[in-house]
């Protein structure tokens, strides 16, 4: 999923596959769509963009030579993340914003029932604190840390280096996880997870929905779970951590870690809005661990 896959591929035209090369390909394209909508959804925060989007990239894909291509899903994320990005450069080339200062806002032709349906798997709450980040940051944040892209990738569609890319990354999940609010607030954040956790201990079904927001997004290596009833109805995976968890500062924001001779073996962070926990993301992958910044109280 190199740059080589990409836009080099394109500069001759449309490759000719032939009427059956074509099928074939329409049928690789569309068992990707439904993951190309969501990383654009999560870029563009509308349906309808989203959708244009993913059209773009099929174009893309259709003039180019992808014979050599291995990971066909990789190059194809890596491609609509280079579409998204072009539609915000777009606005700025226009003076419509600033490109740091642009925030999703709805499509000029909204589709209600589309919208409802990604916002749903997605999770209200993440796209609100994706809201909070520029352009370049959501980016890092939504192909790195959701869709799992190499920083190698993530620069190469930013113009930055690797590290660039990380730091990019970094800093929003500062961002997400409220690392910038100040000590009051994180003592606030730090009493809503001790209640949390307190509740997750004692089987306390309406104490965790007293501290969960209505559309709390929990994500852990194994699957994403939506909403306060099935996050609070799977809580014994939290209660199980629950006793052994630590609080700790992850990236500067309000977490929990659990360690196993000394080493960070599992961490939860959290984001937070009104004093309700919107995301939970349990992190045990070694790799991802050892690209947090983690201080433990």
């Amino acid at each position: 999923m190199s740059d080589q896959h990409g836009d080099s591929h394109q500069h001759g035209g449309r490759h000719q596959h032939g009427e059956r090369g074509d099928e074939l390909l329409a049928e690789r394209f569309e068992a990707y769509r439904g993951h190309l909508r969501s990383v654009a959804y999560r870029m563009l925060g509308s349906a309808a963009e989203a959708e244009d989007a993913v059209q773009e990239t099929w174009f893309r894909l259709s003039r180019s030579d992808t014979r050599e291509v291995a990971n066909l899903g990789g190059w194809l994320t890596t491609v609509v993340g280079r579409v998204c990005l072009d539609l915000l450069r777009s606005r700025r080339s226009r003076g419509e914003e600033p490109l740091d200062a642009w925030r999703p806002g709805p499509s000029a032709e909204p589709d209600p029932a589309q919208d409802a349906v990604l916002a749903d798997s997605v999770g209200a709450a993440l796209l609100v604190v994706l809201d909070t980040l520029s352009p370049a940051e959501r980016l890092a944040f939504v192909l790195h840390d959701l869709f799992r892209v190499p920083f190698e990738e993530v620069g190469g569609i930013l113009g930055r280096t690797p590290a660039g890319a990380r730091q990019l990354a970094s800093r929003a999940r500062r961002r997400v996880r409220g690392a910038d609010a100040p000590e009051a607030d994180r003592a606030r954040q730090q009493a809503v997870v001790d209640a949390f956790l307190a509740a997750a201990r004692g089987g306390d079904f309406e104490g965790l929905l007293a501290v969960l927001d209505p559309d709390v997004v929990a994500r852990s290596e194994a699957g994403v779970t939506s909403g306060a009833v099935a996050v609070a109805s799977g809580a014994t995976t939290f209660a199980r951590l629950a006793g052994v968890a630590r609080p700790a500062l992850v990236d500067g924001a309000t977490g929990l870690v659990v360690l196993a001779d000394g080493r960070p073996e599992r961490v939860l962070t959290f984001a937070f809005a009104a004093d309700r926990i919107t995301v939970i993301e349990v992190v045990g992958d070694p790799a991802r661990l050892a690209e947090l910044d983690i201080e433990t109280a």
